[in-house]
């Protein structure tokens, strides 16, 4: 582990119980979204060089927004 992570969960400790359970629930958050997002890297990859590809070919339209 990290020196600021460690330093960081020291200062956690102290903090009121209720608050602990968030910021645990946060970092677990963070943790399942870089999973999911290092699991489809490729495919975002994909993905957008696709979409560039029809952009550079004139196939997009733009967006009406409203």
């Amino acid at each position: 582990m990290v020196a600021e992570l460690k330093k960081v969960l020291k200062q956690v400790e102290n903090l009121p119980r209720k608050r602990q359970r968030e910021l645990a629930t946060l970092i677990l958050d963070e943790i399942k979204w870089d999973k999911t997002f290092g699991d489809t890297q490729g495919e975002l990859e994909q993905l957008a060089a696709e979409a560039v590809g029809e952009y550079k070919a004139r196939k997009t339209k733009p967006l009406k927004i409203g």
